[in-house]
């Protein structure tokens, strides 16, 4: 008589699902060019006139919402300059927003985006520099904070970017 493994597999399978919702309810923040999903953190409600305190971290998460539900986060760099907020994206080549980058996509389709910068939580919108020279701002802002965006500012470095700009959402 052998054994029957058949319990064995139902047990397992729904030992996967069990793992798998709870993973998504979760959440699961991204780690260096790994993405996430939910970030957890207390939600910032009082209106931000002030943004300069980014520049004290190197590293921030950015949630964004795609259309089926589950929310998509990165990890990014980060400067703030004359009130302005930015982060950047580099692409595999050269092409205009939203390019190749997943979040781009969704921002493109659904700007409303979550800034975990420490422990809390912003309610952004996000969207490609303006202009040329927004974006020659962010550039510069990201210069003076990263010897990488330096190099690249000083046409040492030939990557494919976009400057993306964030602004905080009306009543946030």
């Amino acid at each position: 008589m052998g054994l029957d493994s058949t319990p064995h597999l139902s047990t397992l399978r729904a030992l996967l699902i069990v793992t798998t919702v709870i993973g998504l309810l979760a959440g699961c923040e991204p780690k260096d060019r790994r993405p996430g999903t939910w970030l957890s953190g207390a939600v910032e409600t009082a209106p931000i006139t002030d943004w300069s305190f980014v520049n004290d971290q190197m590293e921030v998460f950015i949630e964004t919402r795609p259309w089926y539900g589950v929310p998509f986060s990165v990890t990014t760099v980060i400067a703030e300059i004359e009130g302005k907020v930015f982060v950047p994206s580099i692409y595999e080549q050269p092409a205009d927003f939203p390019g190749s980058k997943y979040w781009n996509s969704v921002i493109a389709d659904n700007p409303q985006i979550r800034l975990k910068v420490g422990g809390r939580l912003y309610e952004m919108t996000a969207g490609p520099a303006t202009n040329p020279a927004e974006s020659a701002l962010g550039l510069s802002a990201l210069a003076a904070k990263y010897d990488f965006w330096r190099s690249v500012q000083n046409g040492e470095s030939d990557i494919a970017f976009v400057i993306i700009r964030l602004t905080p959402r009306p009543g946030s």
